[in-house]
């Protein structure tokens, strides 16, 4: 038996048994549903025999409970009530409150909520920046060391990540950049062959490909081939504790792990955008020639035709900047992890996120400045 009853009196007193949780449930409410209270004006329960109750069973007997408290009778425990009835008792009364709150008082605090929100996200932005101040500023200093003592440049450690970002990257590169140009021929073809202006063709690949795709394709490409993985190495490092080991031994960690990588970048990057360039116009002769039966011996001569003496600089001038962009977010975002795995990967993908949009970004205003220089 979970529960017995005895009166006295005036008095009901409840004696609980056994387990009143979860795994019986069933047995403690056919217990309940065999006990009348209604009408009692005096109600003891002594919970002193359970052997275990949880909020489940405790939940079933108060609901029982408070029909002998809405008629105004009396409820008593021996000894001291259980605590999950004061637990009960503490979310019943919030609940509570939180509905009988006025409705302009509600809103106050969504409006106050949001303030709060707008005010933290704004502090936080604000000490994002001057972070990123404060790394520029780092990487600049050190840069300035190194051309003063060549030795800090540790040549092996740029010419590794060249390997790595340019000449490994060469393939997917070049196949892009060939696919793109492919593609952009053939709509175009498309389009001019309705104003019998088919030789066009050639003209609005050479300058695409020069002045703009190859460039920004290569540079989306390294963003998320390179980037990521300076995020994810940088990142990897100091969740080991290794950048820490690096500052403890006097070593600038700075110099042995941003640097190499940015110069790095900065140098393969442009080679590769001039890799990109050629199968471009590859892509562009070969799409040419099958659709439009443009052989190469009309083709070069229209290309150097079509281009002015500004075309290629333009594409090729976006290169480094693009490059100091992806290295300088990749490695930022990576000094920042912290904690946990998934702070690398959460800040990994920032990094790849963040290195697209300011190259966009800063290829727009390349555009801009291009067009009001005439260049």
């Amino acid at each position: 038996m979970l529960l017995q009853s005895e009166s006295s009196g005036d008095a009901l007193t409840l004696h609980l048994s056994g387990r009143w949780c979860i795994d019986n449930i069933s047995q403690v409410e056919e217990s309940l549903d065999g006990i009348d209270v209604s009408g009692q004006q005096h109600v003891v329960v002594d919970c002193t025999k359970l052997e275990r109750l949880d909020l489940s069973g405790a939940w079933l007997l108060r609901k029982r409970l408070e029909a002998v408290a809405a008629a105004g009778g009396k409820i008593e425990f021996v000894g001291e009530p259980p605590d999950h009835f004061h637990f009960l008792d503490e979310l019943t009364r919030e609940s509570e409150e939180e509905d009988s709150k006025p409705a302009t008082e509600h809103d106050q605090s969504v409006l106050s909520r949001a303030l709060a929100g707008l005010g933290k996200a704004s502090v936080s932005q604000f000490r994002g920046a001057v972070q990123s101040l404060g790394f520029f500023g780092r990487i600049a200093m050190t840069l300035v060391r190194s051309l003063v003592s060549w030795h800090r440049l540790r040549v092996p450690s740029i010419t590794r990540h060249i390997y790595e970002t340019g000449i490994q990257a060469i393939p997917i590169v070049s196949l892009i950049a060939f696919l793109i140009s492919v593609i952009i021929a053939y709509l175009s073809a498309q389009q001019l062959r309705q104003f019998g202006a088919d030789i066009f063709t050639v003209d609005l690949v050479a300058i695409a490909v020069l002045r703009e795709m190859g460039v920004l394709l290569t540079a989306i490409i390294v963003a998320g081939r390179s980037g990521s993985a300076f995020a994810a190495e940088i990142g990897v490092m100091r969740l080991n504790e290794e950048i820490d080991a690096l500052e403890s031994m006097g070593i600038d960690y700075f110099e042995v792990l941003v640097q190499p990588r940015l110069i790095g970048l900065i140098i393969a990057l442009p080679l590769l955008t001039i890799i990109a360039d050629g199968m471009g116009l590859a892509g562009g002769a070969l799409l040419s020639y099958v659709l439009l039966g443009i052989d190469l011996s009309q083709f070069i001569p229209r290309v150097q035709d079509a281009l002015a003496p500004t075309t290629f600089w333009a594409g090729f001038i976006k290169a480094p900047v693009f490059a100091m962009l992806i290295a300088l977010v990749g490695t930022y975002r990576g000094m920042q992890v912290r904690e946990s795995s998934r702070e690398l990967g959460r800040l990994t993908t920032v990094a790849v996120v963040e290195s697209i949009f300011l190259v966009i970004f800063a290829d727009a205003i390349f555009a801009i400045v291009f067009v009001e220089l005439d260049f």
